[in-house]
């Protein structure tokens, strides 16, 4: 009779792993709705309900690690303890205190200037201050959301003239703080500069990385058929690869390539996935490029706009991710 019931089961077709959830990440936390990078945005998101809370890293003169996408004050968005725009960028964040980078005001964009103009929808917050990782993470913890993952971005960037941490120790400081409130399963770290990809992957291997990779005129951290290996990959060159993104990615020990959308191609997207790649583009606001992009298999999409994009998983009849109201 066990050699019966051993038969039949063999003969059984193996259930098939159940396919993964699109991921669709609030980029900055949705800052086409809400202030970027803010709490306001990110309960905003979590209130909607998304797959991830997309957002850029700094950290202060005295260490703390806090949630921003530009190293040193941006103008087009703060306000000191008056209330006053300020007249020019900076100081960098690496040289101001958190107690006084909290005094802060990043609640709004200021009317007139290019950026305001780019996210007409997007409602102010007064009063909102650059929050630090750990306040994030406490957010998702009051929304009750268990499930809720975080893709950091650490912001070292070896081409620009505005001081941060070096990529080394910048790195740490991220692993420290996932460490302290044990989210290594739930976060994902991302960077154009792979040499702080590459660092993080020798001191915390149970945490996933993501190789974030953009090949425009001007912008291009890849810059494949040039001579000799870029800076920022970290000391490979995608040259040796056959001047393959993909394959590039993989040797970096990234479980995701991020591209800009622009850059990508289904071809790519097909090669990726045959390296047992996840692809997550950037940054995809417009409904029918989200359409396109789904359609060439991408594995999720970083968007200003989650709301846009739940409505086109919607449509296509993917899985949405639950709602948890909360507020900031």
């Amino acid at each position: 009779m066990k050699l019966v019931w051993a038969t039949l089961f063999a003969m059984l077709p193996l259930a098939e792993a159940a396919p993964k959830p699109f991921d669709l990440q609030a980029h900055r936390g949705g800052r086409g709705l809400a202030p970027e990078n803010t709490l306001a945005a990110f309960a905003r998101a979590l209130s909607l309900g998304v797959t991830t809370l997309e957002m850029d890293l700094g950290v202060t003169a005295d260490g703390v690690l806090v949630v921003s996408h530009d190293p040193e004050l941006n103008p087009d968005l703060t306000r000191d303890a008056q209330g006053r725009w300020l007249e020019r960028p900076g100081p960098p964040l690496v040289q101001i205190p958190y107690a006084l980078l909290s005094t802060y005001d990043v609640g709004r964009l200021r009317t007139g200037t290019p950026y305001a103009g780019r996210y007409p929808e997007q409602a102010a917050a007064d009063g909102q201050r650059i929050p630090r990782l750990a306040d994030v993470f406490a957010l998702a913890g009051k929304a009750l959301n268990s499930a809720v993952r975080f893709n950091v971005e650490i912001k070292s960037d070896p081409r620009k003239k505005v001081p941060t941490l070096a990529p080394e120790t910048f790195a740490e400081a991220v692993v420290r703080v996932i460490r302290e409130h044990r989210m290594e399963s739930r976060t994902l770290v991302q960077s154009f500069d792979w040499r702080a990809l590459r660092h993080l992957r020798q001191v915390a291997p149970d945490i996933a990385l993501a190789c974030l990779t953009v090949q425009r005129p001007g912008d291009d951290n890849v810059e494949a058929w040039q001579p000799g290996a870029p800076v920022t990959l970290g000391g490979l060159d995608v040259d040796t690869f056959g001047g393959s993104v993909a394959k590039v990615v993989q040797a970096a020990g990234c479980a995701v390539w991020s591209p800009n959308a622009l850059d990508l191609v289904p071809a790519a997207v097909a090669e990726a996935h045959s390296l047992g790649l996840s692809v997550v583009p950037w940054t995809v606001n417009d409904p029918h490029q989200m359409e396109a992009l789904i359609g060439h298999g991408v594995d999720g999409l970083i968007t200003d706009r989650p709301d846009r994009l739940r409505d086109v998983m919607k449509a296509r009849g993917l899985a949405l991710p639950p709602a948890t109201p909360v507020q900031p």
